[in-house]
């Protein structure tokens, strides 16, 4: 059943919330919604407080491990980290706290899907599908929908189709999947997608990008048939958005639990 799933987004050191698809090595383009005053463990332990399993830290460029690591210690075991995850430090941020490691770029050497490293990964997590979350973020292009790397400014060689779910599946746990084009602007999510999604997908998937209202979760049940999460980043009250009460989002998920033991 479709939950609503938070995020901890860090940035040079601090919680944000970025529109996605401006997001480089540079900062000049760079546009953020909201720079949070509160450090990554405050969100880490509002989330435990609630019981929101399945959030998400994601590391955007350096200067973010120490910020990360208190986030982990905050909530030892329940929240997933991705950005810059390899096959040299995945087991190490399991260590360190990690339910999950959620793998990007690191699969897609040169912008190609490498089996190789995935596999790397893998290995190096002792072959525990259960920790690993890969995330096919993508941008859409001729009405496909291709993984974007590199903070989603690098398209690489693989579609968001069921072909690509179908081959990943059996080597994770969860799919993790920012529409970029929508991250972070909330003007609606990529409905389309999320119908495709509920349609190709067996393993647990997330969806991030345009959530605005409290009725999404909604939508989004509706359009995967349960079957998509719904993150909700810069529409929500806790950062700096006036769409969403995250009280209220909690509150939807505890409805959809009693939903589920009737």
């Amino acid at each position: 059943m479709t939950r609503f799933r938070p995020c901890i987004d860090l940035h040079s050191g601090q919680v944000k919330q970025i529109v996605g698809g401006t997001l480089s090595n540079t900062s000049a383009n760079l546009k953020t919604n909201y720079v949070s005053e509160q450090p990554a463990s405050h969100f880490a332990s509002l989330y435990e407080k609630h019981a929101l399993h399945g959030a998400h830290v994601i590391i955007l460029g350096p200067g973010n491990e120490k910020v990360a690591q208190e986030a982990l210690r905050a909530w030892p075991g329940g929240l997933q980290i991705g950005g810059g995850i390899t096959a040299d430090n995945a087991k190490l941020w399991v260590e360190r706290g990690a339910e999950k490691v959620i793998l990007t770029s690191y699969l897609f050497p040169g912008a190609r899907f490498s089996p190789d490293r995935l596999e790397s990964v893998l290995e190096a997590l002792d072959y525990d599908t259960e920790k690993l979350v890969i995330d096919l973020s993508c941008r859409k292009k001729d009405g496909k929908w291709i993984v974007a790397m590199n903070k989603w400014q690098t398209p690489t060689d693989m579609e968001v189709n069921q072909e690509s779910i179908t081959l990943l599946e059996p080597r994770c746990s969860e799919f993790l999947i920012h529409a970029a084009d929508n991250e972070g602007l909330q003007r609606g999510i990529d409905e389309e997608l999320v119908v495709r999604l509920g349609e190709w997908c067996t393993n647990p998937v997330t969806y991030a990008g345009g959530g605005r209202h409290l009725e999404d979760l909604e939508l989004v049940k509706k359009l995967s048939r349960g079957k998509v999460d719904l993150t909700i980043g810069s529409a929500l009250d806790i950062f700096g958005g006036n769409g969403v009460n995250f009280d209220d989002c909690s509150e939807w998920n505890k409805q959809q639990s009693r939903i589920d033991h009737l």
